[in-house]
C-alpha cells in the first residue's frame, strides 16, 4: 500500500541579504524595474568564467561557501514563488495498466502535486528486486515533436532515449519514475502546449519534482538513502534545481545543461528571478554546486553551451567539493564530438556512475565484452504510455490553465 509522505526534508535556506560587490563589473546591468531575469546566453563564456573565479575568491572555504549556499537556496526558493513552501496535500496517486517486459515492468501513473494539478508519468520497477531499491526520478528536455506524430507524438517521456534509460535502470535494480514537463505529454490535453511557456511552468515543474520524490519514496521497497535524479537539457535544469533544494536527493546527473554562461532558453528555466535578484547571483554552475557534497556526474558535450565544462565549470565544482574533502564525489564525462541530447554514450556514463555509487547490478545491462547493452528494453508506443485517454479521461476537477495552477499553489501557501 502507498504511504503518503507528510514532510519534506529540505536543505536549510536563508533569506538574509548578501552583498554582490564580488561580482565582475562588466555583467549586464539589472533592470531599473521588474524582475532581473537571465534568459538564454545571458553572459559571454568569458564573463561566465569570471563569475566563477570571483565566487571562489569571495567564498574560499567551506564555512563561507555554506553561508553562500544557504543564502542562494533561500533566494532561489523565493524566486520560484515557492516561499513559503506549499502545504503537502494528498497525492491521490493512481497506478494502472501494468506491462511486464524483460526484467522489469512499466505502469502508467498520475498524482496531484496540488489539488487539481496532475503530474503524469511512467513507473518502471525491477521484477526481481532483493531488499530495498534505489529510486531514480527521470526528467526530460524539450524534444521536438515530429510533424507526423501530432501533439501526442514520441517526445518527452515517450522518446526511445527516455524509455531505454528507465528500462535499463529498472533492470539494474532501481525503481524509476519518468514524468512529463508541465504542459507536455499528457499535460497537453489538460493545459494546452502554450501553457509551458508561462512562468508558472518553472514554479510547478520544481514543485512537481519534489512531489514526485514524495510519491517514489512512498512506494513499498523504496530506499530513502539512495535517491537520484537525472535529465537532459531542460530536464537537466530540473535535476540540478531539485538537488539544490531537496536534501532527499543523494545523487544527481544533470546532462548537457551545467553552464557558467547559459541560463536556459525556455521560460520553464529562466522566466523567474532564480538566478539574479538585488541580493543574489547564481549561474547554473553555481546552482549545480549546491549539491555538494552529494555525488554528482555532470555530462557535457562539444556542440552546445557545455563545451567548456572540462576547463571552466568542472574545475569550479571540484573546488567546491574539495571544501568538503570529497573531490571524487563529483565527476565529468565530456563528449567533445557529440551534441545536445541524452544519447547512448551519455546514458552509458550515467549507468556506470549510478551503479558505482548505489550498488546497482551493472552486469544486467552489459555485454560479455563489457559494453552497455540496452537491447532488452522495450520501446512502447505513446498511446500505450499515456495516462489519460478515451477510456480514462481527464477528471472534471483538473485545473485547465496555467493561471489556475498558479492560484492553486498560492492557496497552499496561505495560512489555513
Amino acid at each position: 500500500m502507498l504511504r503518503i509522505l507528510t514532510a519534506l526534508a529540505l536543505l536549510p535556506v536563508s533569506a538574509a541579504a548578501a552583498p554582490l560587490d564580488w561580482l565582475p563589473p562588466d555583467l549586464p546591468p539589472a533592470p531599473a524595474d521588474g524582475p532581473a531575469l537571465c534568459p538564454g546566453a545571458f553572459l559571454t563564456p568569458a564573463q561566465g568564467r569570471a563569475v566563477l573565479d570571483a565566487a571562489l575568491k569571495q567564498f574560499p572555504d567551506r564555512a563561507s561557501w555554506e553561508a553562500c549556499a544557504s543564502h542562494l537556496r533561500g533566494s532561489i526558493q523565493s524566486g520560484l514563488n515557492l516561499s513559503p513552501w506549499p502545504r503537502r496535500t494528498p497525492l491521490d496517486p493512481v497506478i494502472r495498466d501494468r506491462r511486464v517486459h524483460d526484467g522489469y515492468s512499466v505502469e502508467n501513473v498520475a498524482f496531484e502535486s496540488v489539488p487539481g494539478c496532475f503530474v503524469t508519468g511512467n513507473l518502471y520497477r525491477p521484477l526481481r528486486a532483493e531488499g530495498a531499491c534505489a529510486v531514480v526520478l527521470s526528467t526530460h528536455g524539450h524534444t521536438p515533436v515530429p510533424a507526423t506524430d501530432g501533439e501526442y507524438g514520441r517526445h518527452g517521456r515517450f522518446t526511445d532515449a527516455m524509455q531505454l534509460r528507465c528500462a535499463a535502470l529498472a533492470r539494474m535494480g532501481a525503481i524509476v519514475l519518468s514524468i512529463d514537463m508541465f504542459a507536455h505529454g499528457d499535460g497537453i490535453a489538460i493545459y494546452g502546449a502554450a501553457a509551458h511557456r508561462q512562468p508558472i511552468a518553472l514554479t510547478i515543474q520544481t514543485w512537481n519534482a519534489m512531489r514526485a520524490l514524495d510519491f517514489l519514496l512512498s512506494l513499498e521497497g523504496a530506499d530513502p538513502r539512495r535517491v537520484a535524479v537525472s535529465g537532459e537539457s531542460g530536464g537537466g535544469t530540473q535535476s540540478f534545481l531539485l538537488a539544490a533544494l531537496d536534501a532527499r536527493v543523494t545523487l544527481s546527473v544533470p546532462v548537457v545543461m551545467v553552464s557558467a554562461h547559459f541560463f536556459g532558453g525556455c521560460p520553464c528555466e529562466s522566466s523567474l528571478p532564480i538566478h539574479r535578484s538585488p541580493g543574489h547571483f547564481a549561474s547554473n554552475a553555481m546552482i549545480a554546486a549546491l549539491a555538494a557534497p552529494r555525488p554528482q556526474l555532470v555530462v557535457s558535450d562539444g556542440k552546445d553551451w557545455t563545451l567548456n565544462v572540462p576547463e571552466v565549470e568542472y574545475p569550479f565544482l571540484r573546488r567546491i567539493y574539495g571544501y568538503f574533502g570529497v573531490e571524487r564525489q563529483v565527476a565529468n564525462v565530456h563528449l567533445a564530438d557529440e551534441g545536445h541530447d541524452y544519447g547512448p554514450s551519455k546514458r552509458a556514463a550515467m549507468y556506470r556512475f549510478v551503479a558505482s555509487r548505489f550498488g546497482l547490478d551493472l552486469a544486467a545491462v552489459l555485454t560479455p565484452a563489457g559494453d552497455i547493452d540496452e537491447s532488452r528494453g522495450r520501446v512502447e508506443s505513446p498511446a500505450t504510455m499515456r495516462f489519460f485517454n478515451e477510456a480514462n479521461p481527464v477528471p472534471d476537477r483538473a485545473l485547465r490553465a496555467g493561471a489556475a495552477v498558479d492560484e492553486a499553489v498560492r492557496r497552499q501557501q496561505r495560512p489555513e
